[in-house]
């Protein structure tokens, strides 16, 4: 039996590089997948490949950066099997540049869309958790938010605070057998990221070099850990963070 069998799963950001991955890889361990997106279409186009390829899934477009659908959401999932067993809260923005540069839209919206959506979100998961007994949640953090990268103040501020916030949660619901953890990815390849090599003029073979493992990582390698922690395998692993880096320090 696969190890998500007749669980559901919410992974935010599942239109995108990382957050598709991570759904797809939830729906092949045998999870109902809902794909949500502020992209429809790109939570549609996802959800539609996971079915597809045998697995199950629905997508569910939410603008995480308001309360309201953060709750209507969680709501929808519950609905759909009655349980909600996995949430994956992966949605995150990178506005880059030192204090001065930014302006107060990018820090705030960074904070709406990087941590106060994990709240809300949180917040409306647990009692349906709780009173299944327990469940799992993974947060998508960032190696910069352990160890910051210059002139991305904002990212990394809230990522560090998305790693209080996991193991602030594990101790909490831990006795209510609600596992809280994070993933801290390094480089990883996807889209948001070649975007981010264009514009500084270097190339993914760049960010290779720089790589003591040789390359940078694959958003599948991410899921992989996600679907790990989620996963009754790692039933005593709760409040920690888990780096994915290829052994690469911050530059």
């Amino acid at each position: 039996m696969k190890r998500f069998h007749g669980k559901v799963a919410v992974v935010t950001g599942g239109g995108g590089g990382i957050g598709s991955a991570i759904s797809k890889r939830l729906a092949e361990d045998g999870a109902l997948v809902v794909v949500t997106d502020a992209n429809a279409q790109a939570a549609g186009e996802v959800a539609s490949l996971i079915e597809t390829a045998g697995g199950s899934a629905t997508a569910i477009a939410a603008d995480i950066s308001r309360k309201p659908e953060c709750v209507e959401l969680i709501g929808k999932a519950y609905a759909i099997k009655g349980r909600l067993d996995v949430l994956v809260n992966n949605a995150g923005i990178n506005r880059r540049g030192n204090l001065l540069a930014l302006s107060d839209e990018d820090w705030q919206l960074s904070f709406t869309v990087n941590l106060d959506s994990m709240f809300h979100l949180c917040r409306a998961a647990l009692p349906h958790m709780i009173a299944a007994g327990g469940g799992a949640i993974v947060n998508t953090a960032s190696q910069w938010g352990l160890y910051p990268a210059p002139n991305h103040i904002a990212y990394n501020t809230t990522k560090a605070a998305v790693a209080a916030f996991t193991q602030n949660l594990a101790r909490d619901y831990a006795p209510d057998k609600i596992r809280v953890n994070a993933v801290c990815p390094g480089e990883i390849h996807t889209p948001m990221l070649e975007a981010g090599v264009k514009r500084s003029g270097r190339t993914i073979a760049d960010l290779d070099k720089l790589v003591p493992y040789g390359r940078i990582g694959k958003p599948e390698e991410v899921a992989a850990l996600v679907a790990f922690l989620a996963s009754d395998e790692a039933a005593f692993m709760c409040g920690s963070l888990v780096e994915i880096t290829g052994a690469q320090a911050v530059s």
